[in-house]
């Protein structure tokens, strides 16, 4: 397949990710309203309880450990790979490129929106996997694995363009594509599971704000990921999240880009919309 071949088809289908920014950046309010959110008005960040040092580290990219991932995954980003030879700057032109380069997809928004559905797979897609769609499709390279640096500092470039853009989603909708799977991704918020017999919602809907141990329980928004967390030492993923809780409760973690992990992060975004996107954040 020719290069020519190649980009015109990233133009056809990666206008999806440019539709979901559009889509979301002229969202009406009424359209957001149309199932009320648990929190009410009352939706807040993780960064609301975390300590002023954490807060001052997320504040700073200088001081943010995990810039330096971010920062290497530009030369990612601009590098010609695969047996096609073409980089995402040759489609998306700069990564800060308001434009969106030669075929008009900008990286401004993207994490802001996502997941959108994917007319191909019939399902959702992630900014992870959506990178990986583009590497094997069109690069004609190999995937990153899901929670390698590569991968992360991929994810964490691109959410960086979107910063302070209201989290946005229409997945409540009926006529959303993607309803189906919001409705599945809440089953799964309110499910119990494990051997503690702990749903999400125990944490993170009646007891946030309260404390556990040592620790505040956030709402568990995910307006921040990719982040930093100290206890990690390291970037890591909302997917690499989920898994530790799962975990924490004694249930058996699904698979990262899971069906099951895509349904609940579509039900995450929706339960955030609004919250400014703070990613790549900082976190205990």
């Amino acid at each position: 397949m020719s290069f020519k071949t190649i980009t015109a088809a990233i133009a056809v289908l990666g206008a999806g990710l440019a539709l979901g920014a559009c889509n979301g950046a002229n969202t009406t309010a009424k359209q957001l309203d149309q199932v009320p959110n648990p929190y009410g008005d009352n939706v807040w960040s993780g960064y609301k309880t975390a300590t002023a040092e954490t807060r001052a580290m997320q504040d700073d990219d200088f001081e943010n450990p995990g810039m330096p991932v971010y920062d290497a995954a530009e030369g990612i980003y601009n590098a010609a790979a695969g047996e096609a030879g073409v980089s995402c700057a040759d489609c998306h032109g700069a990564v800060d490129d308001a434009t969106g380069g030669r075929f008009g997809i900008p990286m401004k928004g993207v994490a802001a929106n996502y997941p959108v559905y994917d007319a191909e797979d019939h399902k959702p897609i992630n900014v992870e996997l959506r990178i990986n769609k583009c590497r094997t499709k069109y690069q004609k390279a190999d995937p990153f694995k899901y929670e390698s640096d590569a991968m992360l500092g991929m994810t964490g470039l691109i959410a960086k363009q979107s910063r302070g853009m209201p989290r946005m989603t229409t997945a409540d909708s009926k006529t959303d594509a993607l309803n189906p799977f919001w409705k599945t991704g809440e089953a799964f918020y309110y499910q119990r599971r494990g051997q503690l017999d702990m749903a999400c919602s125990h944490c993170h809907e009646d007891n946030a704000g309260n404390m556990v141990r040592a620790e505040v329980l956030s709402q568990g928004q995910s307006n921040g990921f990719p982040l930093y967390r100290l206890k990690w030492q390291k970037p890591g993923s909302l997917h690499r999240r989920f898994r530790g809780c799962n975990s924490n409760i004694r249930a058996e973690p699904y698979g990262y880009g899971s069906d099951e992990y895509l349904a609940l992060e579509t039900y995450l975004a929706w339960r955030g919309r609004g919250l400014p996107m703070e990613a790549p954040a900082v976190r205990k």
